[in-house]
């Protein structure tokens, strides 16, 4: 399977919004990678073991039932000078037990935003949508993508933005209030990954009107990645010795929780047992209370794992 194969997307849905968890994300960027301007009205399918193939994953067949569930209960919602539109995307989803094979049936009304794109589309590469671990920073990646011949993006207003990462909801529950927590686990973390991983360099500027930040702005330029994209975000695509699938793929679904993206951090916990086991006892450990990490749960598991050192307390006086 190529590792060059350009998705197109009509702009609309690029700034539609909507949450799609990294799987569901995948699952949307593996599909679109399959349209075909003259297949408007088939069945696609999707191959979980070429997925597998492309990320180096191995995907549980309860989370993909339970990922497509909620894609096709979930509304893209898409606003244009004239209207406010929610759309659904899957007409119907099918998997052919014992064949690794999902197919999909898209709705009508998707279509035109998938295929009747002319002018107002964007493209990105597969390739890279897939390499990126967090959610937030495929969502990024897109968005810059579209601007990627201007060198800038427009001025995007901060709770709009949010709105459309699935951080803000209509009535107002902010998943990240602080702008500290904004910057450090959706932007910094975005930048950083789109930087290393894609075929786009972006930075960001935040504006302020008085006192608060009112606007974000991404410049994007072109960049010449230094080697081809090797997928091993997971290095093995077999379970680990000892270690159940479900132990497993539990520790991955916890590491994507913590916002623990980075990709040497993940390969060194996923390629051994007692870090998977680590990861799953601290995750019992945090739900039940035994462990106390409301600031940065993520940092106090890396510490614990050897990872990273622990920070060093000021002396008192």
């Amino acid at each position: 399977m190529s590792k060059e194969i350009e998705i197109r997307q009509h702009n609309a849905l690029t700034n539609a919004r909507y949450e799609y968890t990294e799987l569901q994300l995948d699952l949307l960027f593996f599909l679109l990678s399959k349209l075909r301007k003259d297949k408007q009205d088939s069945v696609y399918e999707l191959n979980i073991k070429d997925l597998s193939l492309l990320t180096g994953k191995k995907y549980n067949a309860a989370y993909l039932h339970k990922a497509t569930s909620d894609m096709g209960s979930r509304v893209f919602e898409v606003q244009t000078e004239t209207r406010y539109r929610q759309l659904w995307m899957f007409q119907r989803v099918d998997y052919l037990l014992g064949q690794g094979i999902i197919e999909i049936k898209l709705t009508e009304d998707i279509t035109p935003y998938l295929f009747d794109l002319k002018e107002n589309f964007t493209s990105y590469e597969l390739a890279s949508a897939l390499r990126l671990t967090s959610k937030y920073a495929k969502r990024i990646y897109q968005y810059c993508s579209q601007w990627k011949d201007q060198g800038e993006t427009k001025k995007y207003d901060i709770q709009d933005f949010k709105q459309m990462l699935g951080l803000l909801d209509d009535k107002g529950k902010d998943k990240a209030v602080r702008m500290s927590d904004f910057r450090e686990s959706v932007l910094d973390v975005a930048v950083k990954q789109i930087n290393e991983h894609t075929e786009l360099h972006i930075s960001y500027k935040l504006e302020k009107r008085v006192r608060t930040y009112k606007n974000i702005v991404f410049t994007v330029k072109p960049q010449a990645l230094a080697e081809t994209i090797p997928f091993d975000l997971v290095p093995t695509a077999q379970p680990l010795p000892g270690v159940q699938q479900s132990h497993y793929d539990n520790a991955a679904r916890i590491l994507d929780e913590l916002r623990i993206t980075d990709t040497k951090h993940r390969q060194t916990i996923l390629t051994s047992a007692a870090h998977v086991a680590e990861v799953n006892r601290y995750n019992h450990d945090l739900k039940t209370g035994k462990v106390k990490a409301s600031r940065n749960p993520g940092g106090l598991l890396l510490v614990r794992l050897g990872l990273v050192a622990a920070k060093a307390t000021a002396p008192t006086k």
